[in-house]
């Protein structure tokens, strides 16, 4: 299976599913969802779109109407995480034309499931830690999720996408959406993610939120230093598909650099011209964008924390 990559060409948007009456949706979920959206567009994240430049055909303004049309789906109570999945795509590509959130939609929906399934049980006095109740809604992903989960990609035709394999998203799937991520964990980051119950965002994205603790409030310079954690730790998924390992690592090793500089004088100018550099060879590394926006997600939404 291949995943995720925001630099689709535009395409024209039609009218896409009907979004859920007010009663369907979970209002602690769109608002999560549509927090963490709009906080990484506030950070400066070099090579991706943020507040300070736009990028690859795409402005701030695409990813805002993106997330509200999405955040419904998202946020429908008792969906799958394949038809979440799937809906938000639609949404998306109905409201702005391209894919824009792929990414973001794969690693919130299982997130939004397990958010919705805990507070059920914890309004019946049964308590379960977020994590366990996340690795029960992966484990139980079947055909059908499969299905929403391919037929979302075809549509957002991620840059990059290239044929598998096996579980190949072009052809209908043979076994269930756990499988097919299981089998691309080790060529991208978001299968890994389902592959490894959120190790990523546990284990690197969390952390630095524990870090730089700010209360409510998670602010840029945060957003920031989560996006070159993942940059820094992970070759960026959507890099190594369209321009190779080689220029993935080049990436990896400059934002470990950049890590090491944050807060020295000067630092966010560098990090802009870096940005537009990245932006000048057509790099964009949106797996980790997508991977920071679903760890803000999952600490808005975790009450473990």
């Amino acid at each position: 299976m291949t995943a995720t990559g925001p630099d689709a060409g535009p395409s024209s948007a039609g009218a896409g599913p009907v979004p859920p009456p007010d009663a369907a949706i979970d209002p602690l979920i769109r608002d999560a969802f549509l927090a963490a959206c709009r906080a990484e567009l506030q950070a400066l994240k070099p090579g991706n779109v943020h507040v300070h430049a736009p990028g690859h055909r795409m402005t701030v303004a695409d990813f805002e109407a993106s997330a509200a049309a999405a955040a419904p789906f998202v946020a429908r109570r008792g969906a799958s995480v394949g038809r979440r999945v799937r809906e938000g795509v639609e949404a998306t590509f109905a409201a702005v034309g391209t894919n824009t959130n792929l990414g973001i939609l794969l690693l919130s929906a299982p997130l939004a499931v397990a958010a919705e399934r805990r507070a059920a049980a914890l309004a019946q006095g049964r308590a379960s830690p977020f994590r366990a109740v996340l690795g029960q809604v992966l484990a139980e992903l079947g055909p059908g999720d499969a299905r929403d989960v391919f037929a979302a990609i075809r549509l957002a035709n991620p840059g990059g996408l290239g044929a598998a394999e096996e579980h190949d998203v072009r052809a209908e799937p043979t076994a269930g959406l756990m499988e097919a991520m299981r089998a691309a964990a080790d060529r991208d980051s978001i299968a890994a993610a389902y592959a490894e119950n959120f190790e990523a965002l546990y284990r690197l994205g969390l952390p630095v939120i524990g870090a730089l603790d700010h209360g409510a409030a998670i602010l840029p310079d945060t957003v920031t230093e989560i996006f070159l954690t993942y940059l820094s730790a992970l070759p960026d998924s959507h890099v190594v598909r369209k321009w190779g390992k080689t220029v993935a690592e080049e990436v990896r090793l400059s934002a470990a650099e950049y890590l090491q500089k944050r807060g020295s004088p000067g630092f966010e100018h560098s990090l802009l011209g870096w940005d537009s550099a990245l932006k000048a060879r057509g790099i964009n590394p949106g797996t980790s964008a997508d991977l920071t926006v679903a760890t803000i997600f999952l600490h808005l939404i975790d009450g473990d924390k």
